[in-house]
């Protein structure tokens, strides 16, 4: 039997590396030097990608009348979990379930979505907190959407500064 050699790499934020991800040629991904994990996530790396939820504008978004869980999952960058614990505490989600029990959400769910991801995720309300705000202020999506038009333009102009 031939001796084996092993080498080490010792770089900081870099996991082994198992044979199907080299085969594969994934390796872990970092953002930030935060090392991305299953399971729950930190909170600076929500933060991170608080922003980068990809929620089409209003005229694409109310061109279809249904969206898979998934693809509204997609939107929101969350798992479908995320999406269904979110529908069983808010009483503004009501998803249409077809009879294979899928649930269909509509354009005025996305939005309530939106409205909800921005509580819970970038201004860190609890759920009792989100669900209290909802009482208090019923219809006030009109507000997050003038916020949300705000954030796009806030990006498009910073982007434009880093770009002089």
């Amino acid at each position: 039997m031939a001796p084996t050699q092993f080498t080490f790499d010792f770089e900081e934020n870099k996991g082994p590396e198992t044979a199907k991800q080299k085969k594969a040629g994934n390796t872990n991904h970092t953002i930030d030097n935060t090392k991305l994990r299953r399971g729950r996530k930190s909170l600076k790396h929500i933060h991170i990608n608080a922003d980068l939820i990809e929620v089409p504008k209003d005229e694409e978004l109310f061109s279809k009348k249904y969206y898979t869980i998934g693809s509204v999952a997609k939107m929101f960058k969350v798992q479908g979990s995320q999406i269904r614990f979110w529908e069983n505490e808010f009483d503004v989600l009501e998803p249409k379930k077809n009879g294979k029990g899928d649930r269909l959400f509509r354009p005025e769910d996305i939005k309530n979505l939106q409205i909800i991801y921005h509580l819970l995720r970038e201004k860190k309300y609890t759920i009792e907190g989100a669900k209290e705000y909802f009482k208090k202020n019923p219809g006030q999506s009109n507000n997050y959407e003038i916020i949300f038009s705000l954030k796009k333009l806030k990006s498009f102009l910073l982007e434009l500064k880093a770009n002089l």
